[in-house]
């Protein structure tokens, strides 16, 4: 597997460009504030051209409530810039307090094993050691405008996977389709819509304590993309033959670390291991029998293409599938 940098330049894709899949762009109240924090972060090439300076993870309001964030200007995000005045909106969501079997209990109520395994919790970052202060750890990226987990619910590093299953897109006589401005073959890749957001985005799933990565991004797939849970036994033999076939292939690492995800607080952020996984010949993951599942509402093959506006920073994983794959972008 090749080394991909963990250097994200964050772009900024306001029109939604989906083949064949319909949908009204401000719909969801989710979708408006994403696009209000983008216009605002972004309003100079110097901002989105920063690593650190992650910018869904300062939209205005967290996403899912009306909590607002404490406004973190771009040259206030490091936690090395002295700031005094910094006053961050502590929030946890009510599910999350709620203690599911998924969720820590709050600091003072027992004592993380930070930077490490903690039992069958991994509190290990992908991006090395990270801070501690006051007891709870600190985002490896800098200030959100938030303490607490929000809707998160480990302290710390909150570990993904995400399975990038591609294929070449085909006309009807199964040759390669070959895009009319670069003149190299399209991708398609599973695509589900998120229920929480409504954004599109790459069928991922939070990493169980004690699961491998390499069981996690199988799992996840199966039950948002193809709807392993419902089907009957007979179905779910034949979607784990398909399935394990597909998975059991050499897949593409193309991302491992921090997510820029609207959910980031200063105290809990995502980080995922982004793995691609394509069917060359068109004859696997072509006829899995694809139905939203889980945490989707809609499942569908996109075409692989620079002005999709995607969940997280999922439209970077697909850049790196596409020129690692030779394919348009």
């Amino acid at each position: 597997m090749k080394a991909v940098s963990r250097n994200w330049v964050a772009s900024v894709h306001v029109a939604l460009s989906l083949i064949g899949v319909p949908y009204a762009a401000g719909t969801s109240g989710v979708w408006k504030n994403a696009v209000s924090c983008i216009s605002s972060l972004c309003s100079s090439t110097s901002v989105c051209m920063s690593p650190a300076a992650h910018v869904k993870s300062r939209c205005t309001s967290y996403t899912g409530s009306d909590t607002p964030r404490f406004p973190v200007p771009d040259d206030k995000v490091d936690w090395d810039t002295d700031w005094p005045q910094y006053s961050p909106v502590n929030y946890t969501a009510p599910t999350v307090l709620k203690k599911p079997v998924w969720a820590d209990p709050e600091i003072g109520a027992f004592s993380p094993q930070f930077n490490s395994l903690d039992g069958s919790v991994d509190r290990e970052s992908h991006e090395g050691s990270y801070r501690i202060q006051n007891g709870k750890p600190l985002n490896p990226h800098g200030r959100t405008g938030l303490e607490g987990r929000g809707l998160l619910g480990r302290w710390g590093p909150n570990h993904a996977a995400d399975p990038i299953v591609t294929r070449w897109k085909r006309d009807s006589t199964g040759q390669r389709v070959h895009h009319t401005n670069s003149q190299l073959p399209v991708l398609q890749f599973v695509s589900i819509k998120r229920l929480d957001c409504g954004e599109w985005a790459i069928p991922g799933g939070m990493v169980d304590p004690g699961e491998r990565i390499s069981q996690t991004l199988q799992r996840e797939f199966s039950e948002e993309a193809l709807n392993s849970l419902q089907a009957s036994p007979s179905e779910r033999e034949k979607i784990q033959k398909r399935i394990t076939e597909l998975f059991d292939s050499a897949g593409l690492q193309v991302y491992k670390g921090y997510v820029d995800d609207p959910r980031n607080t200063d105290n809990a952020w995502m980080e995922t291991v982004a793995v691609n996984f394509h069917d060359e010949s068109g004859n696997s993951a072509s006829e899995l029998p694809l139905q939203a599942g889980d945490n989707a509402g809609q499942v569908s093959w996109i075409d692989v293409d620079s002005s999709l506006a995607l969940y997280a920073n999922h439209l970077h994983f697909l850049e790196t599938v596409a020129k690692e794959r030779n394919a348009h972008w």
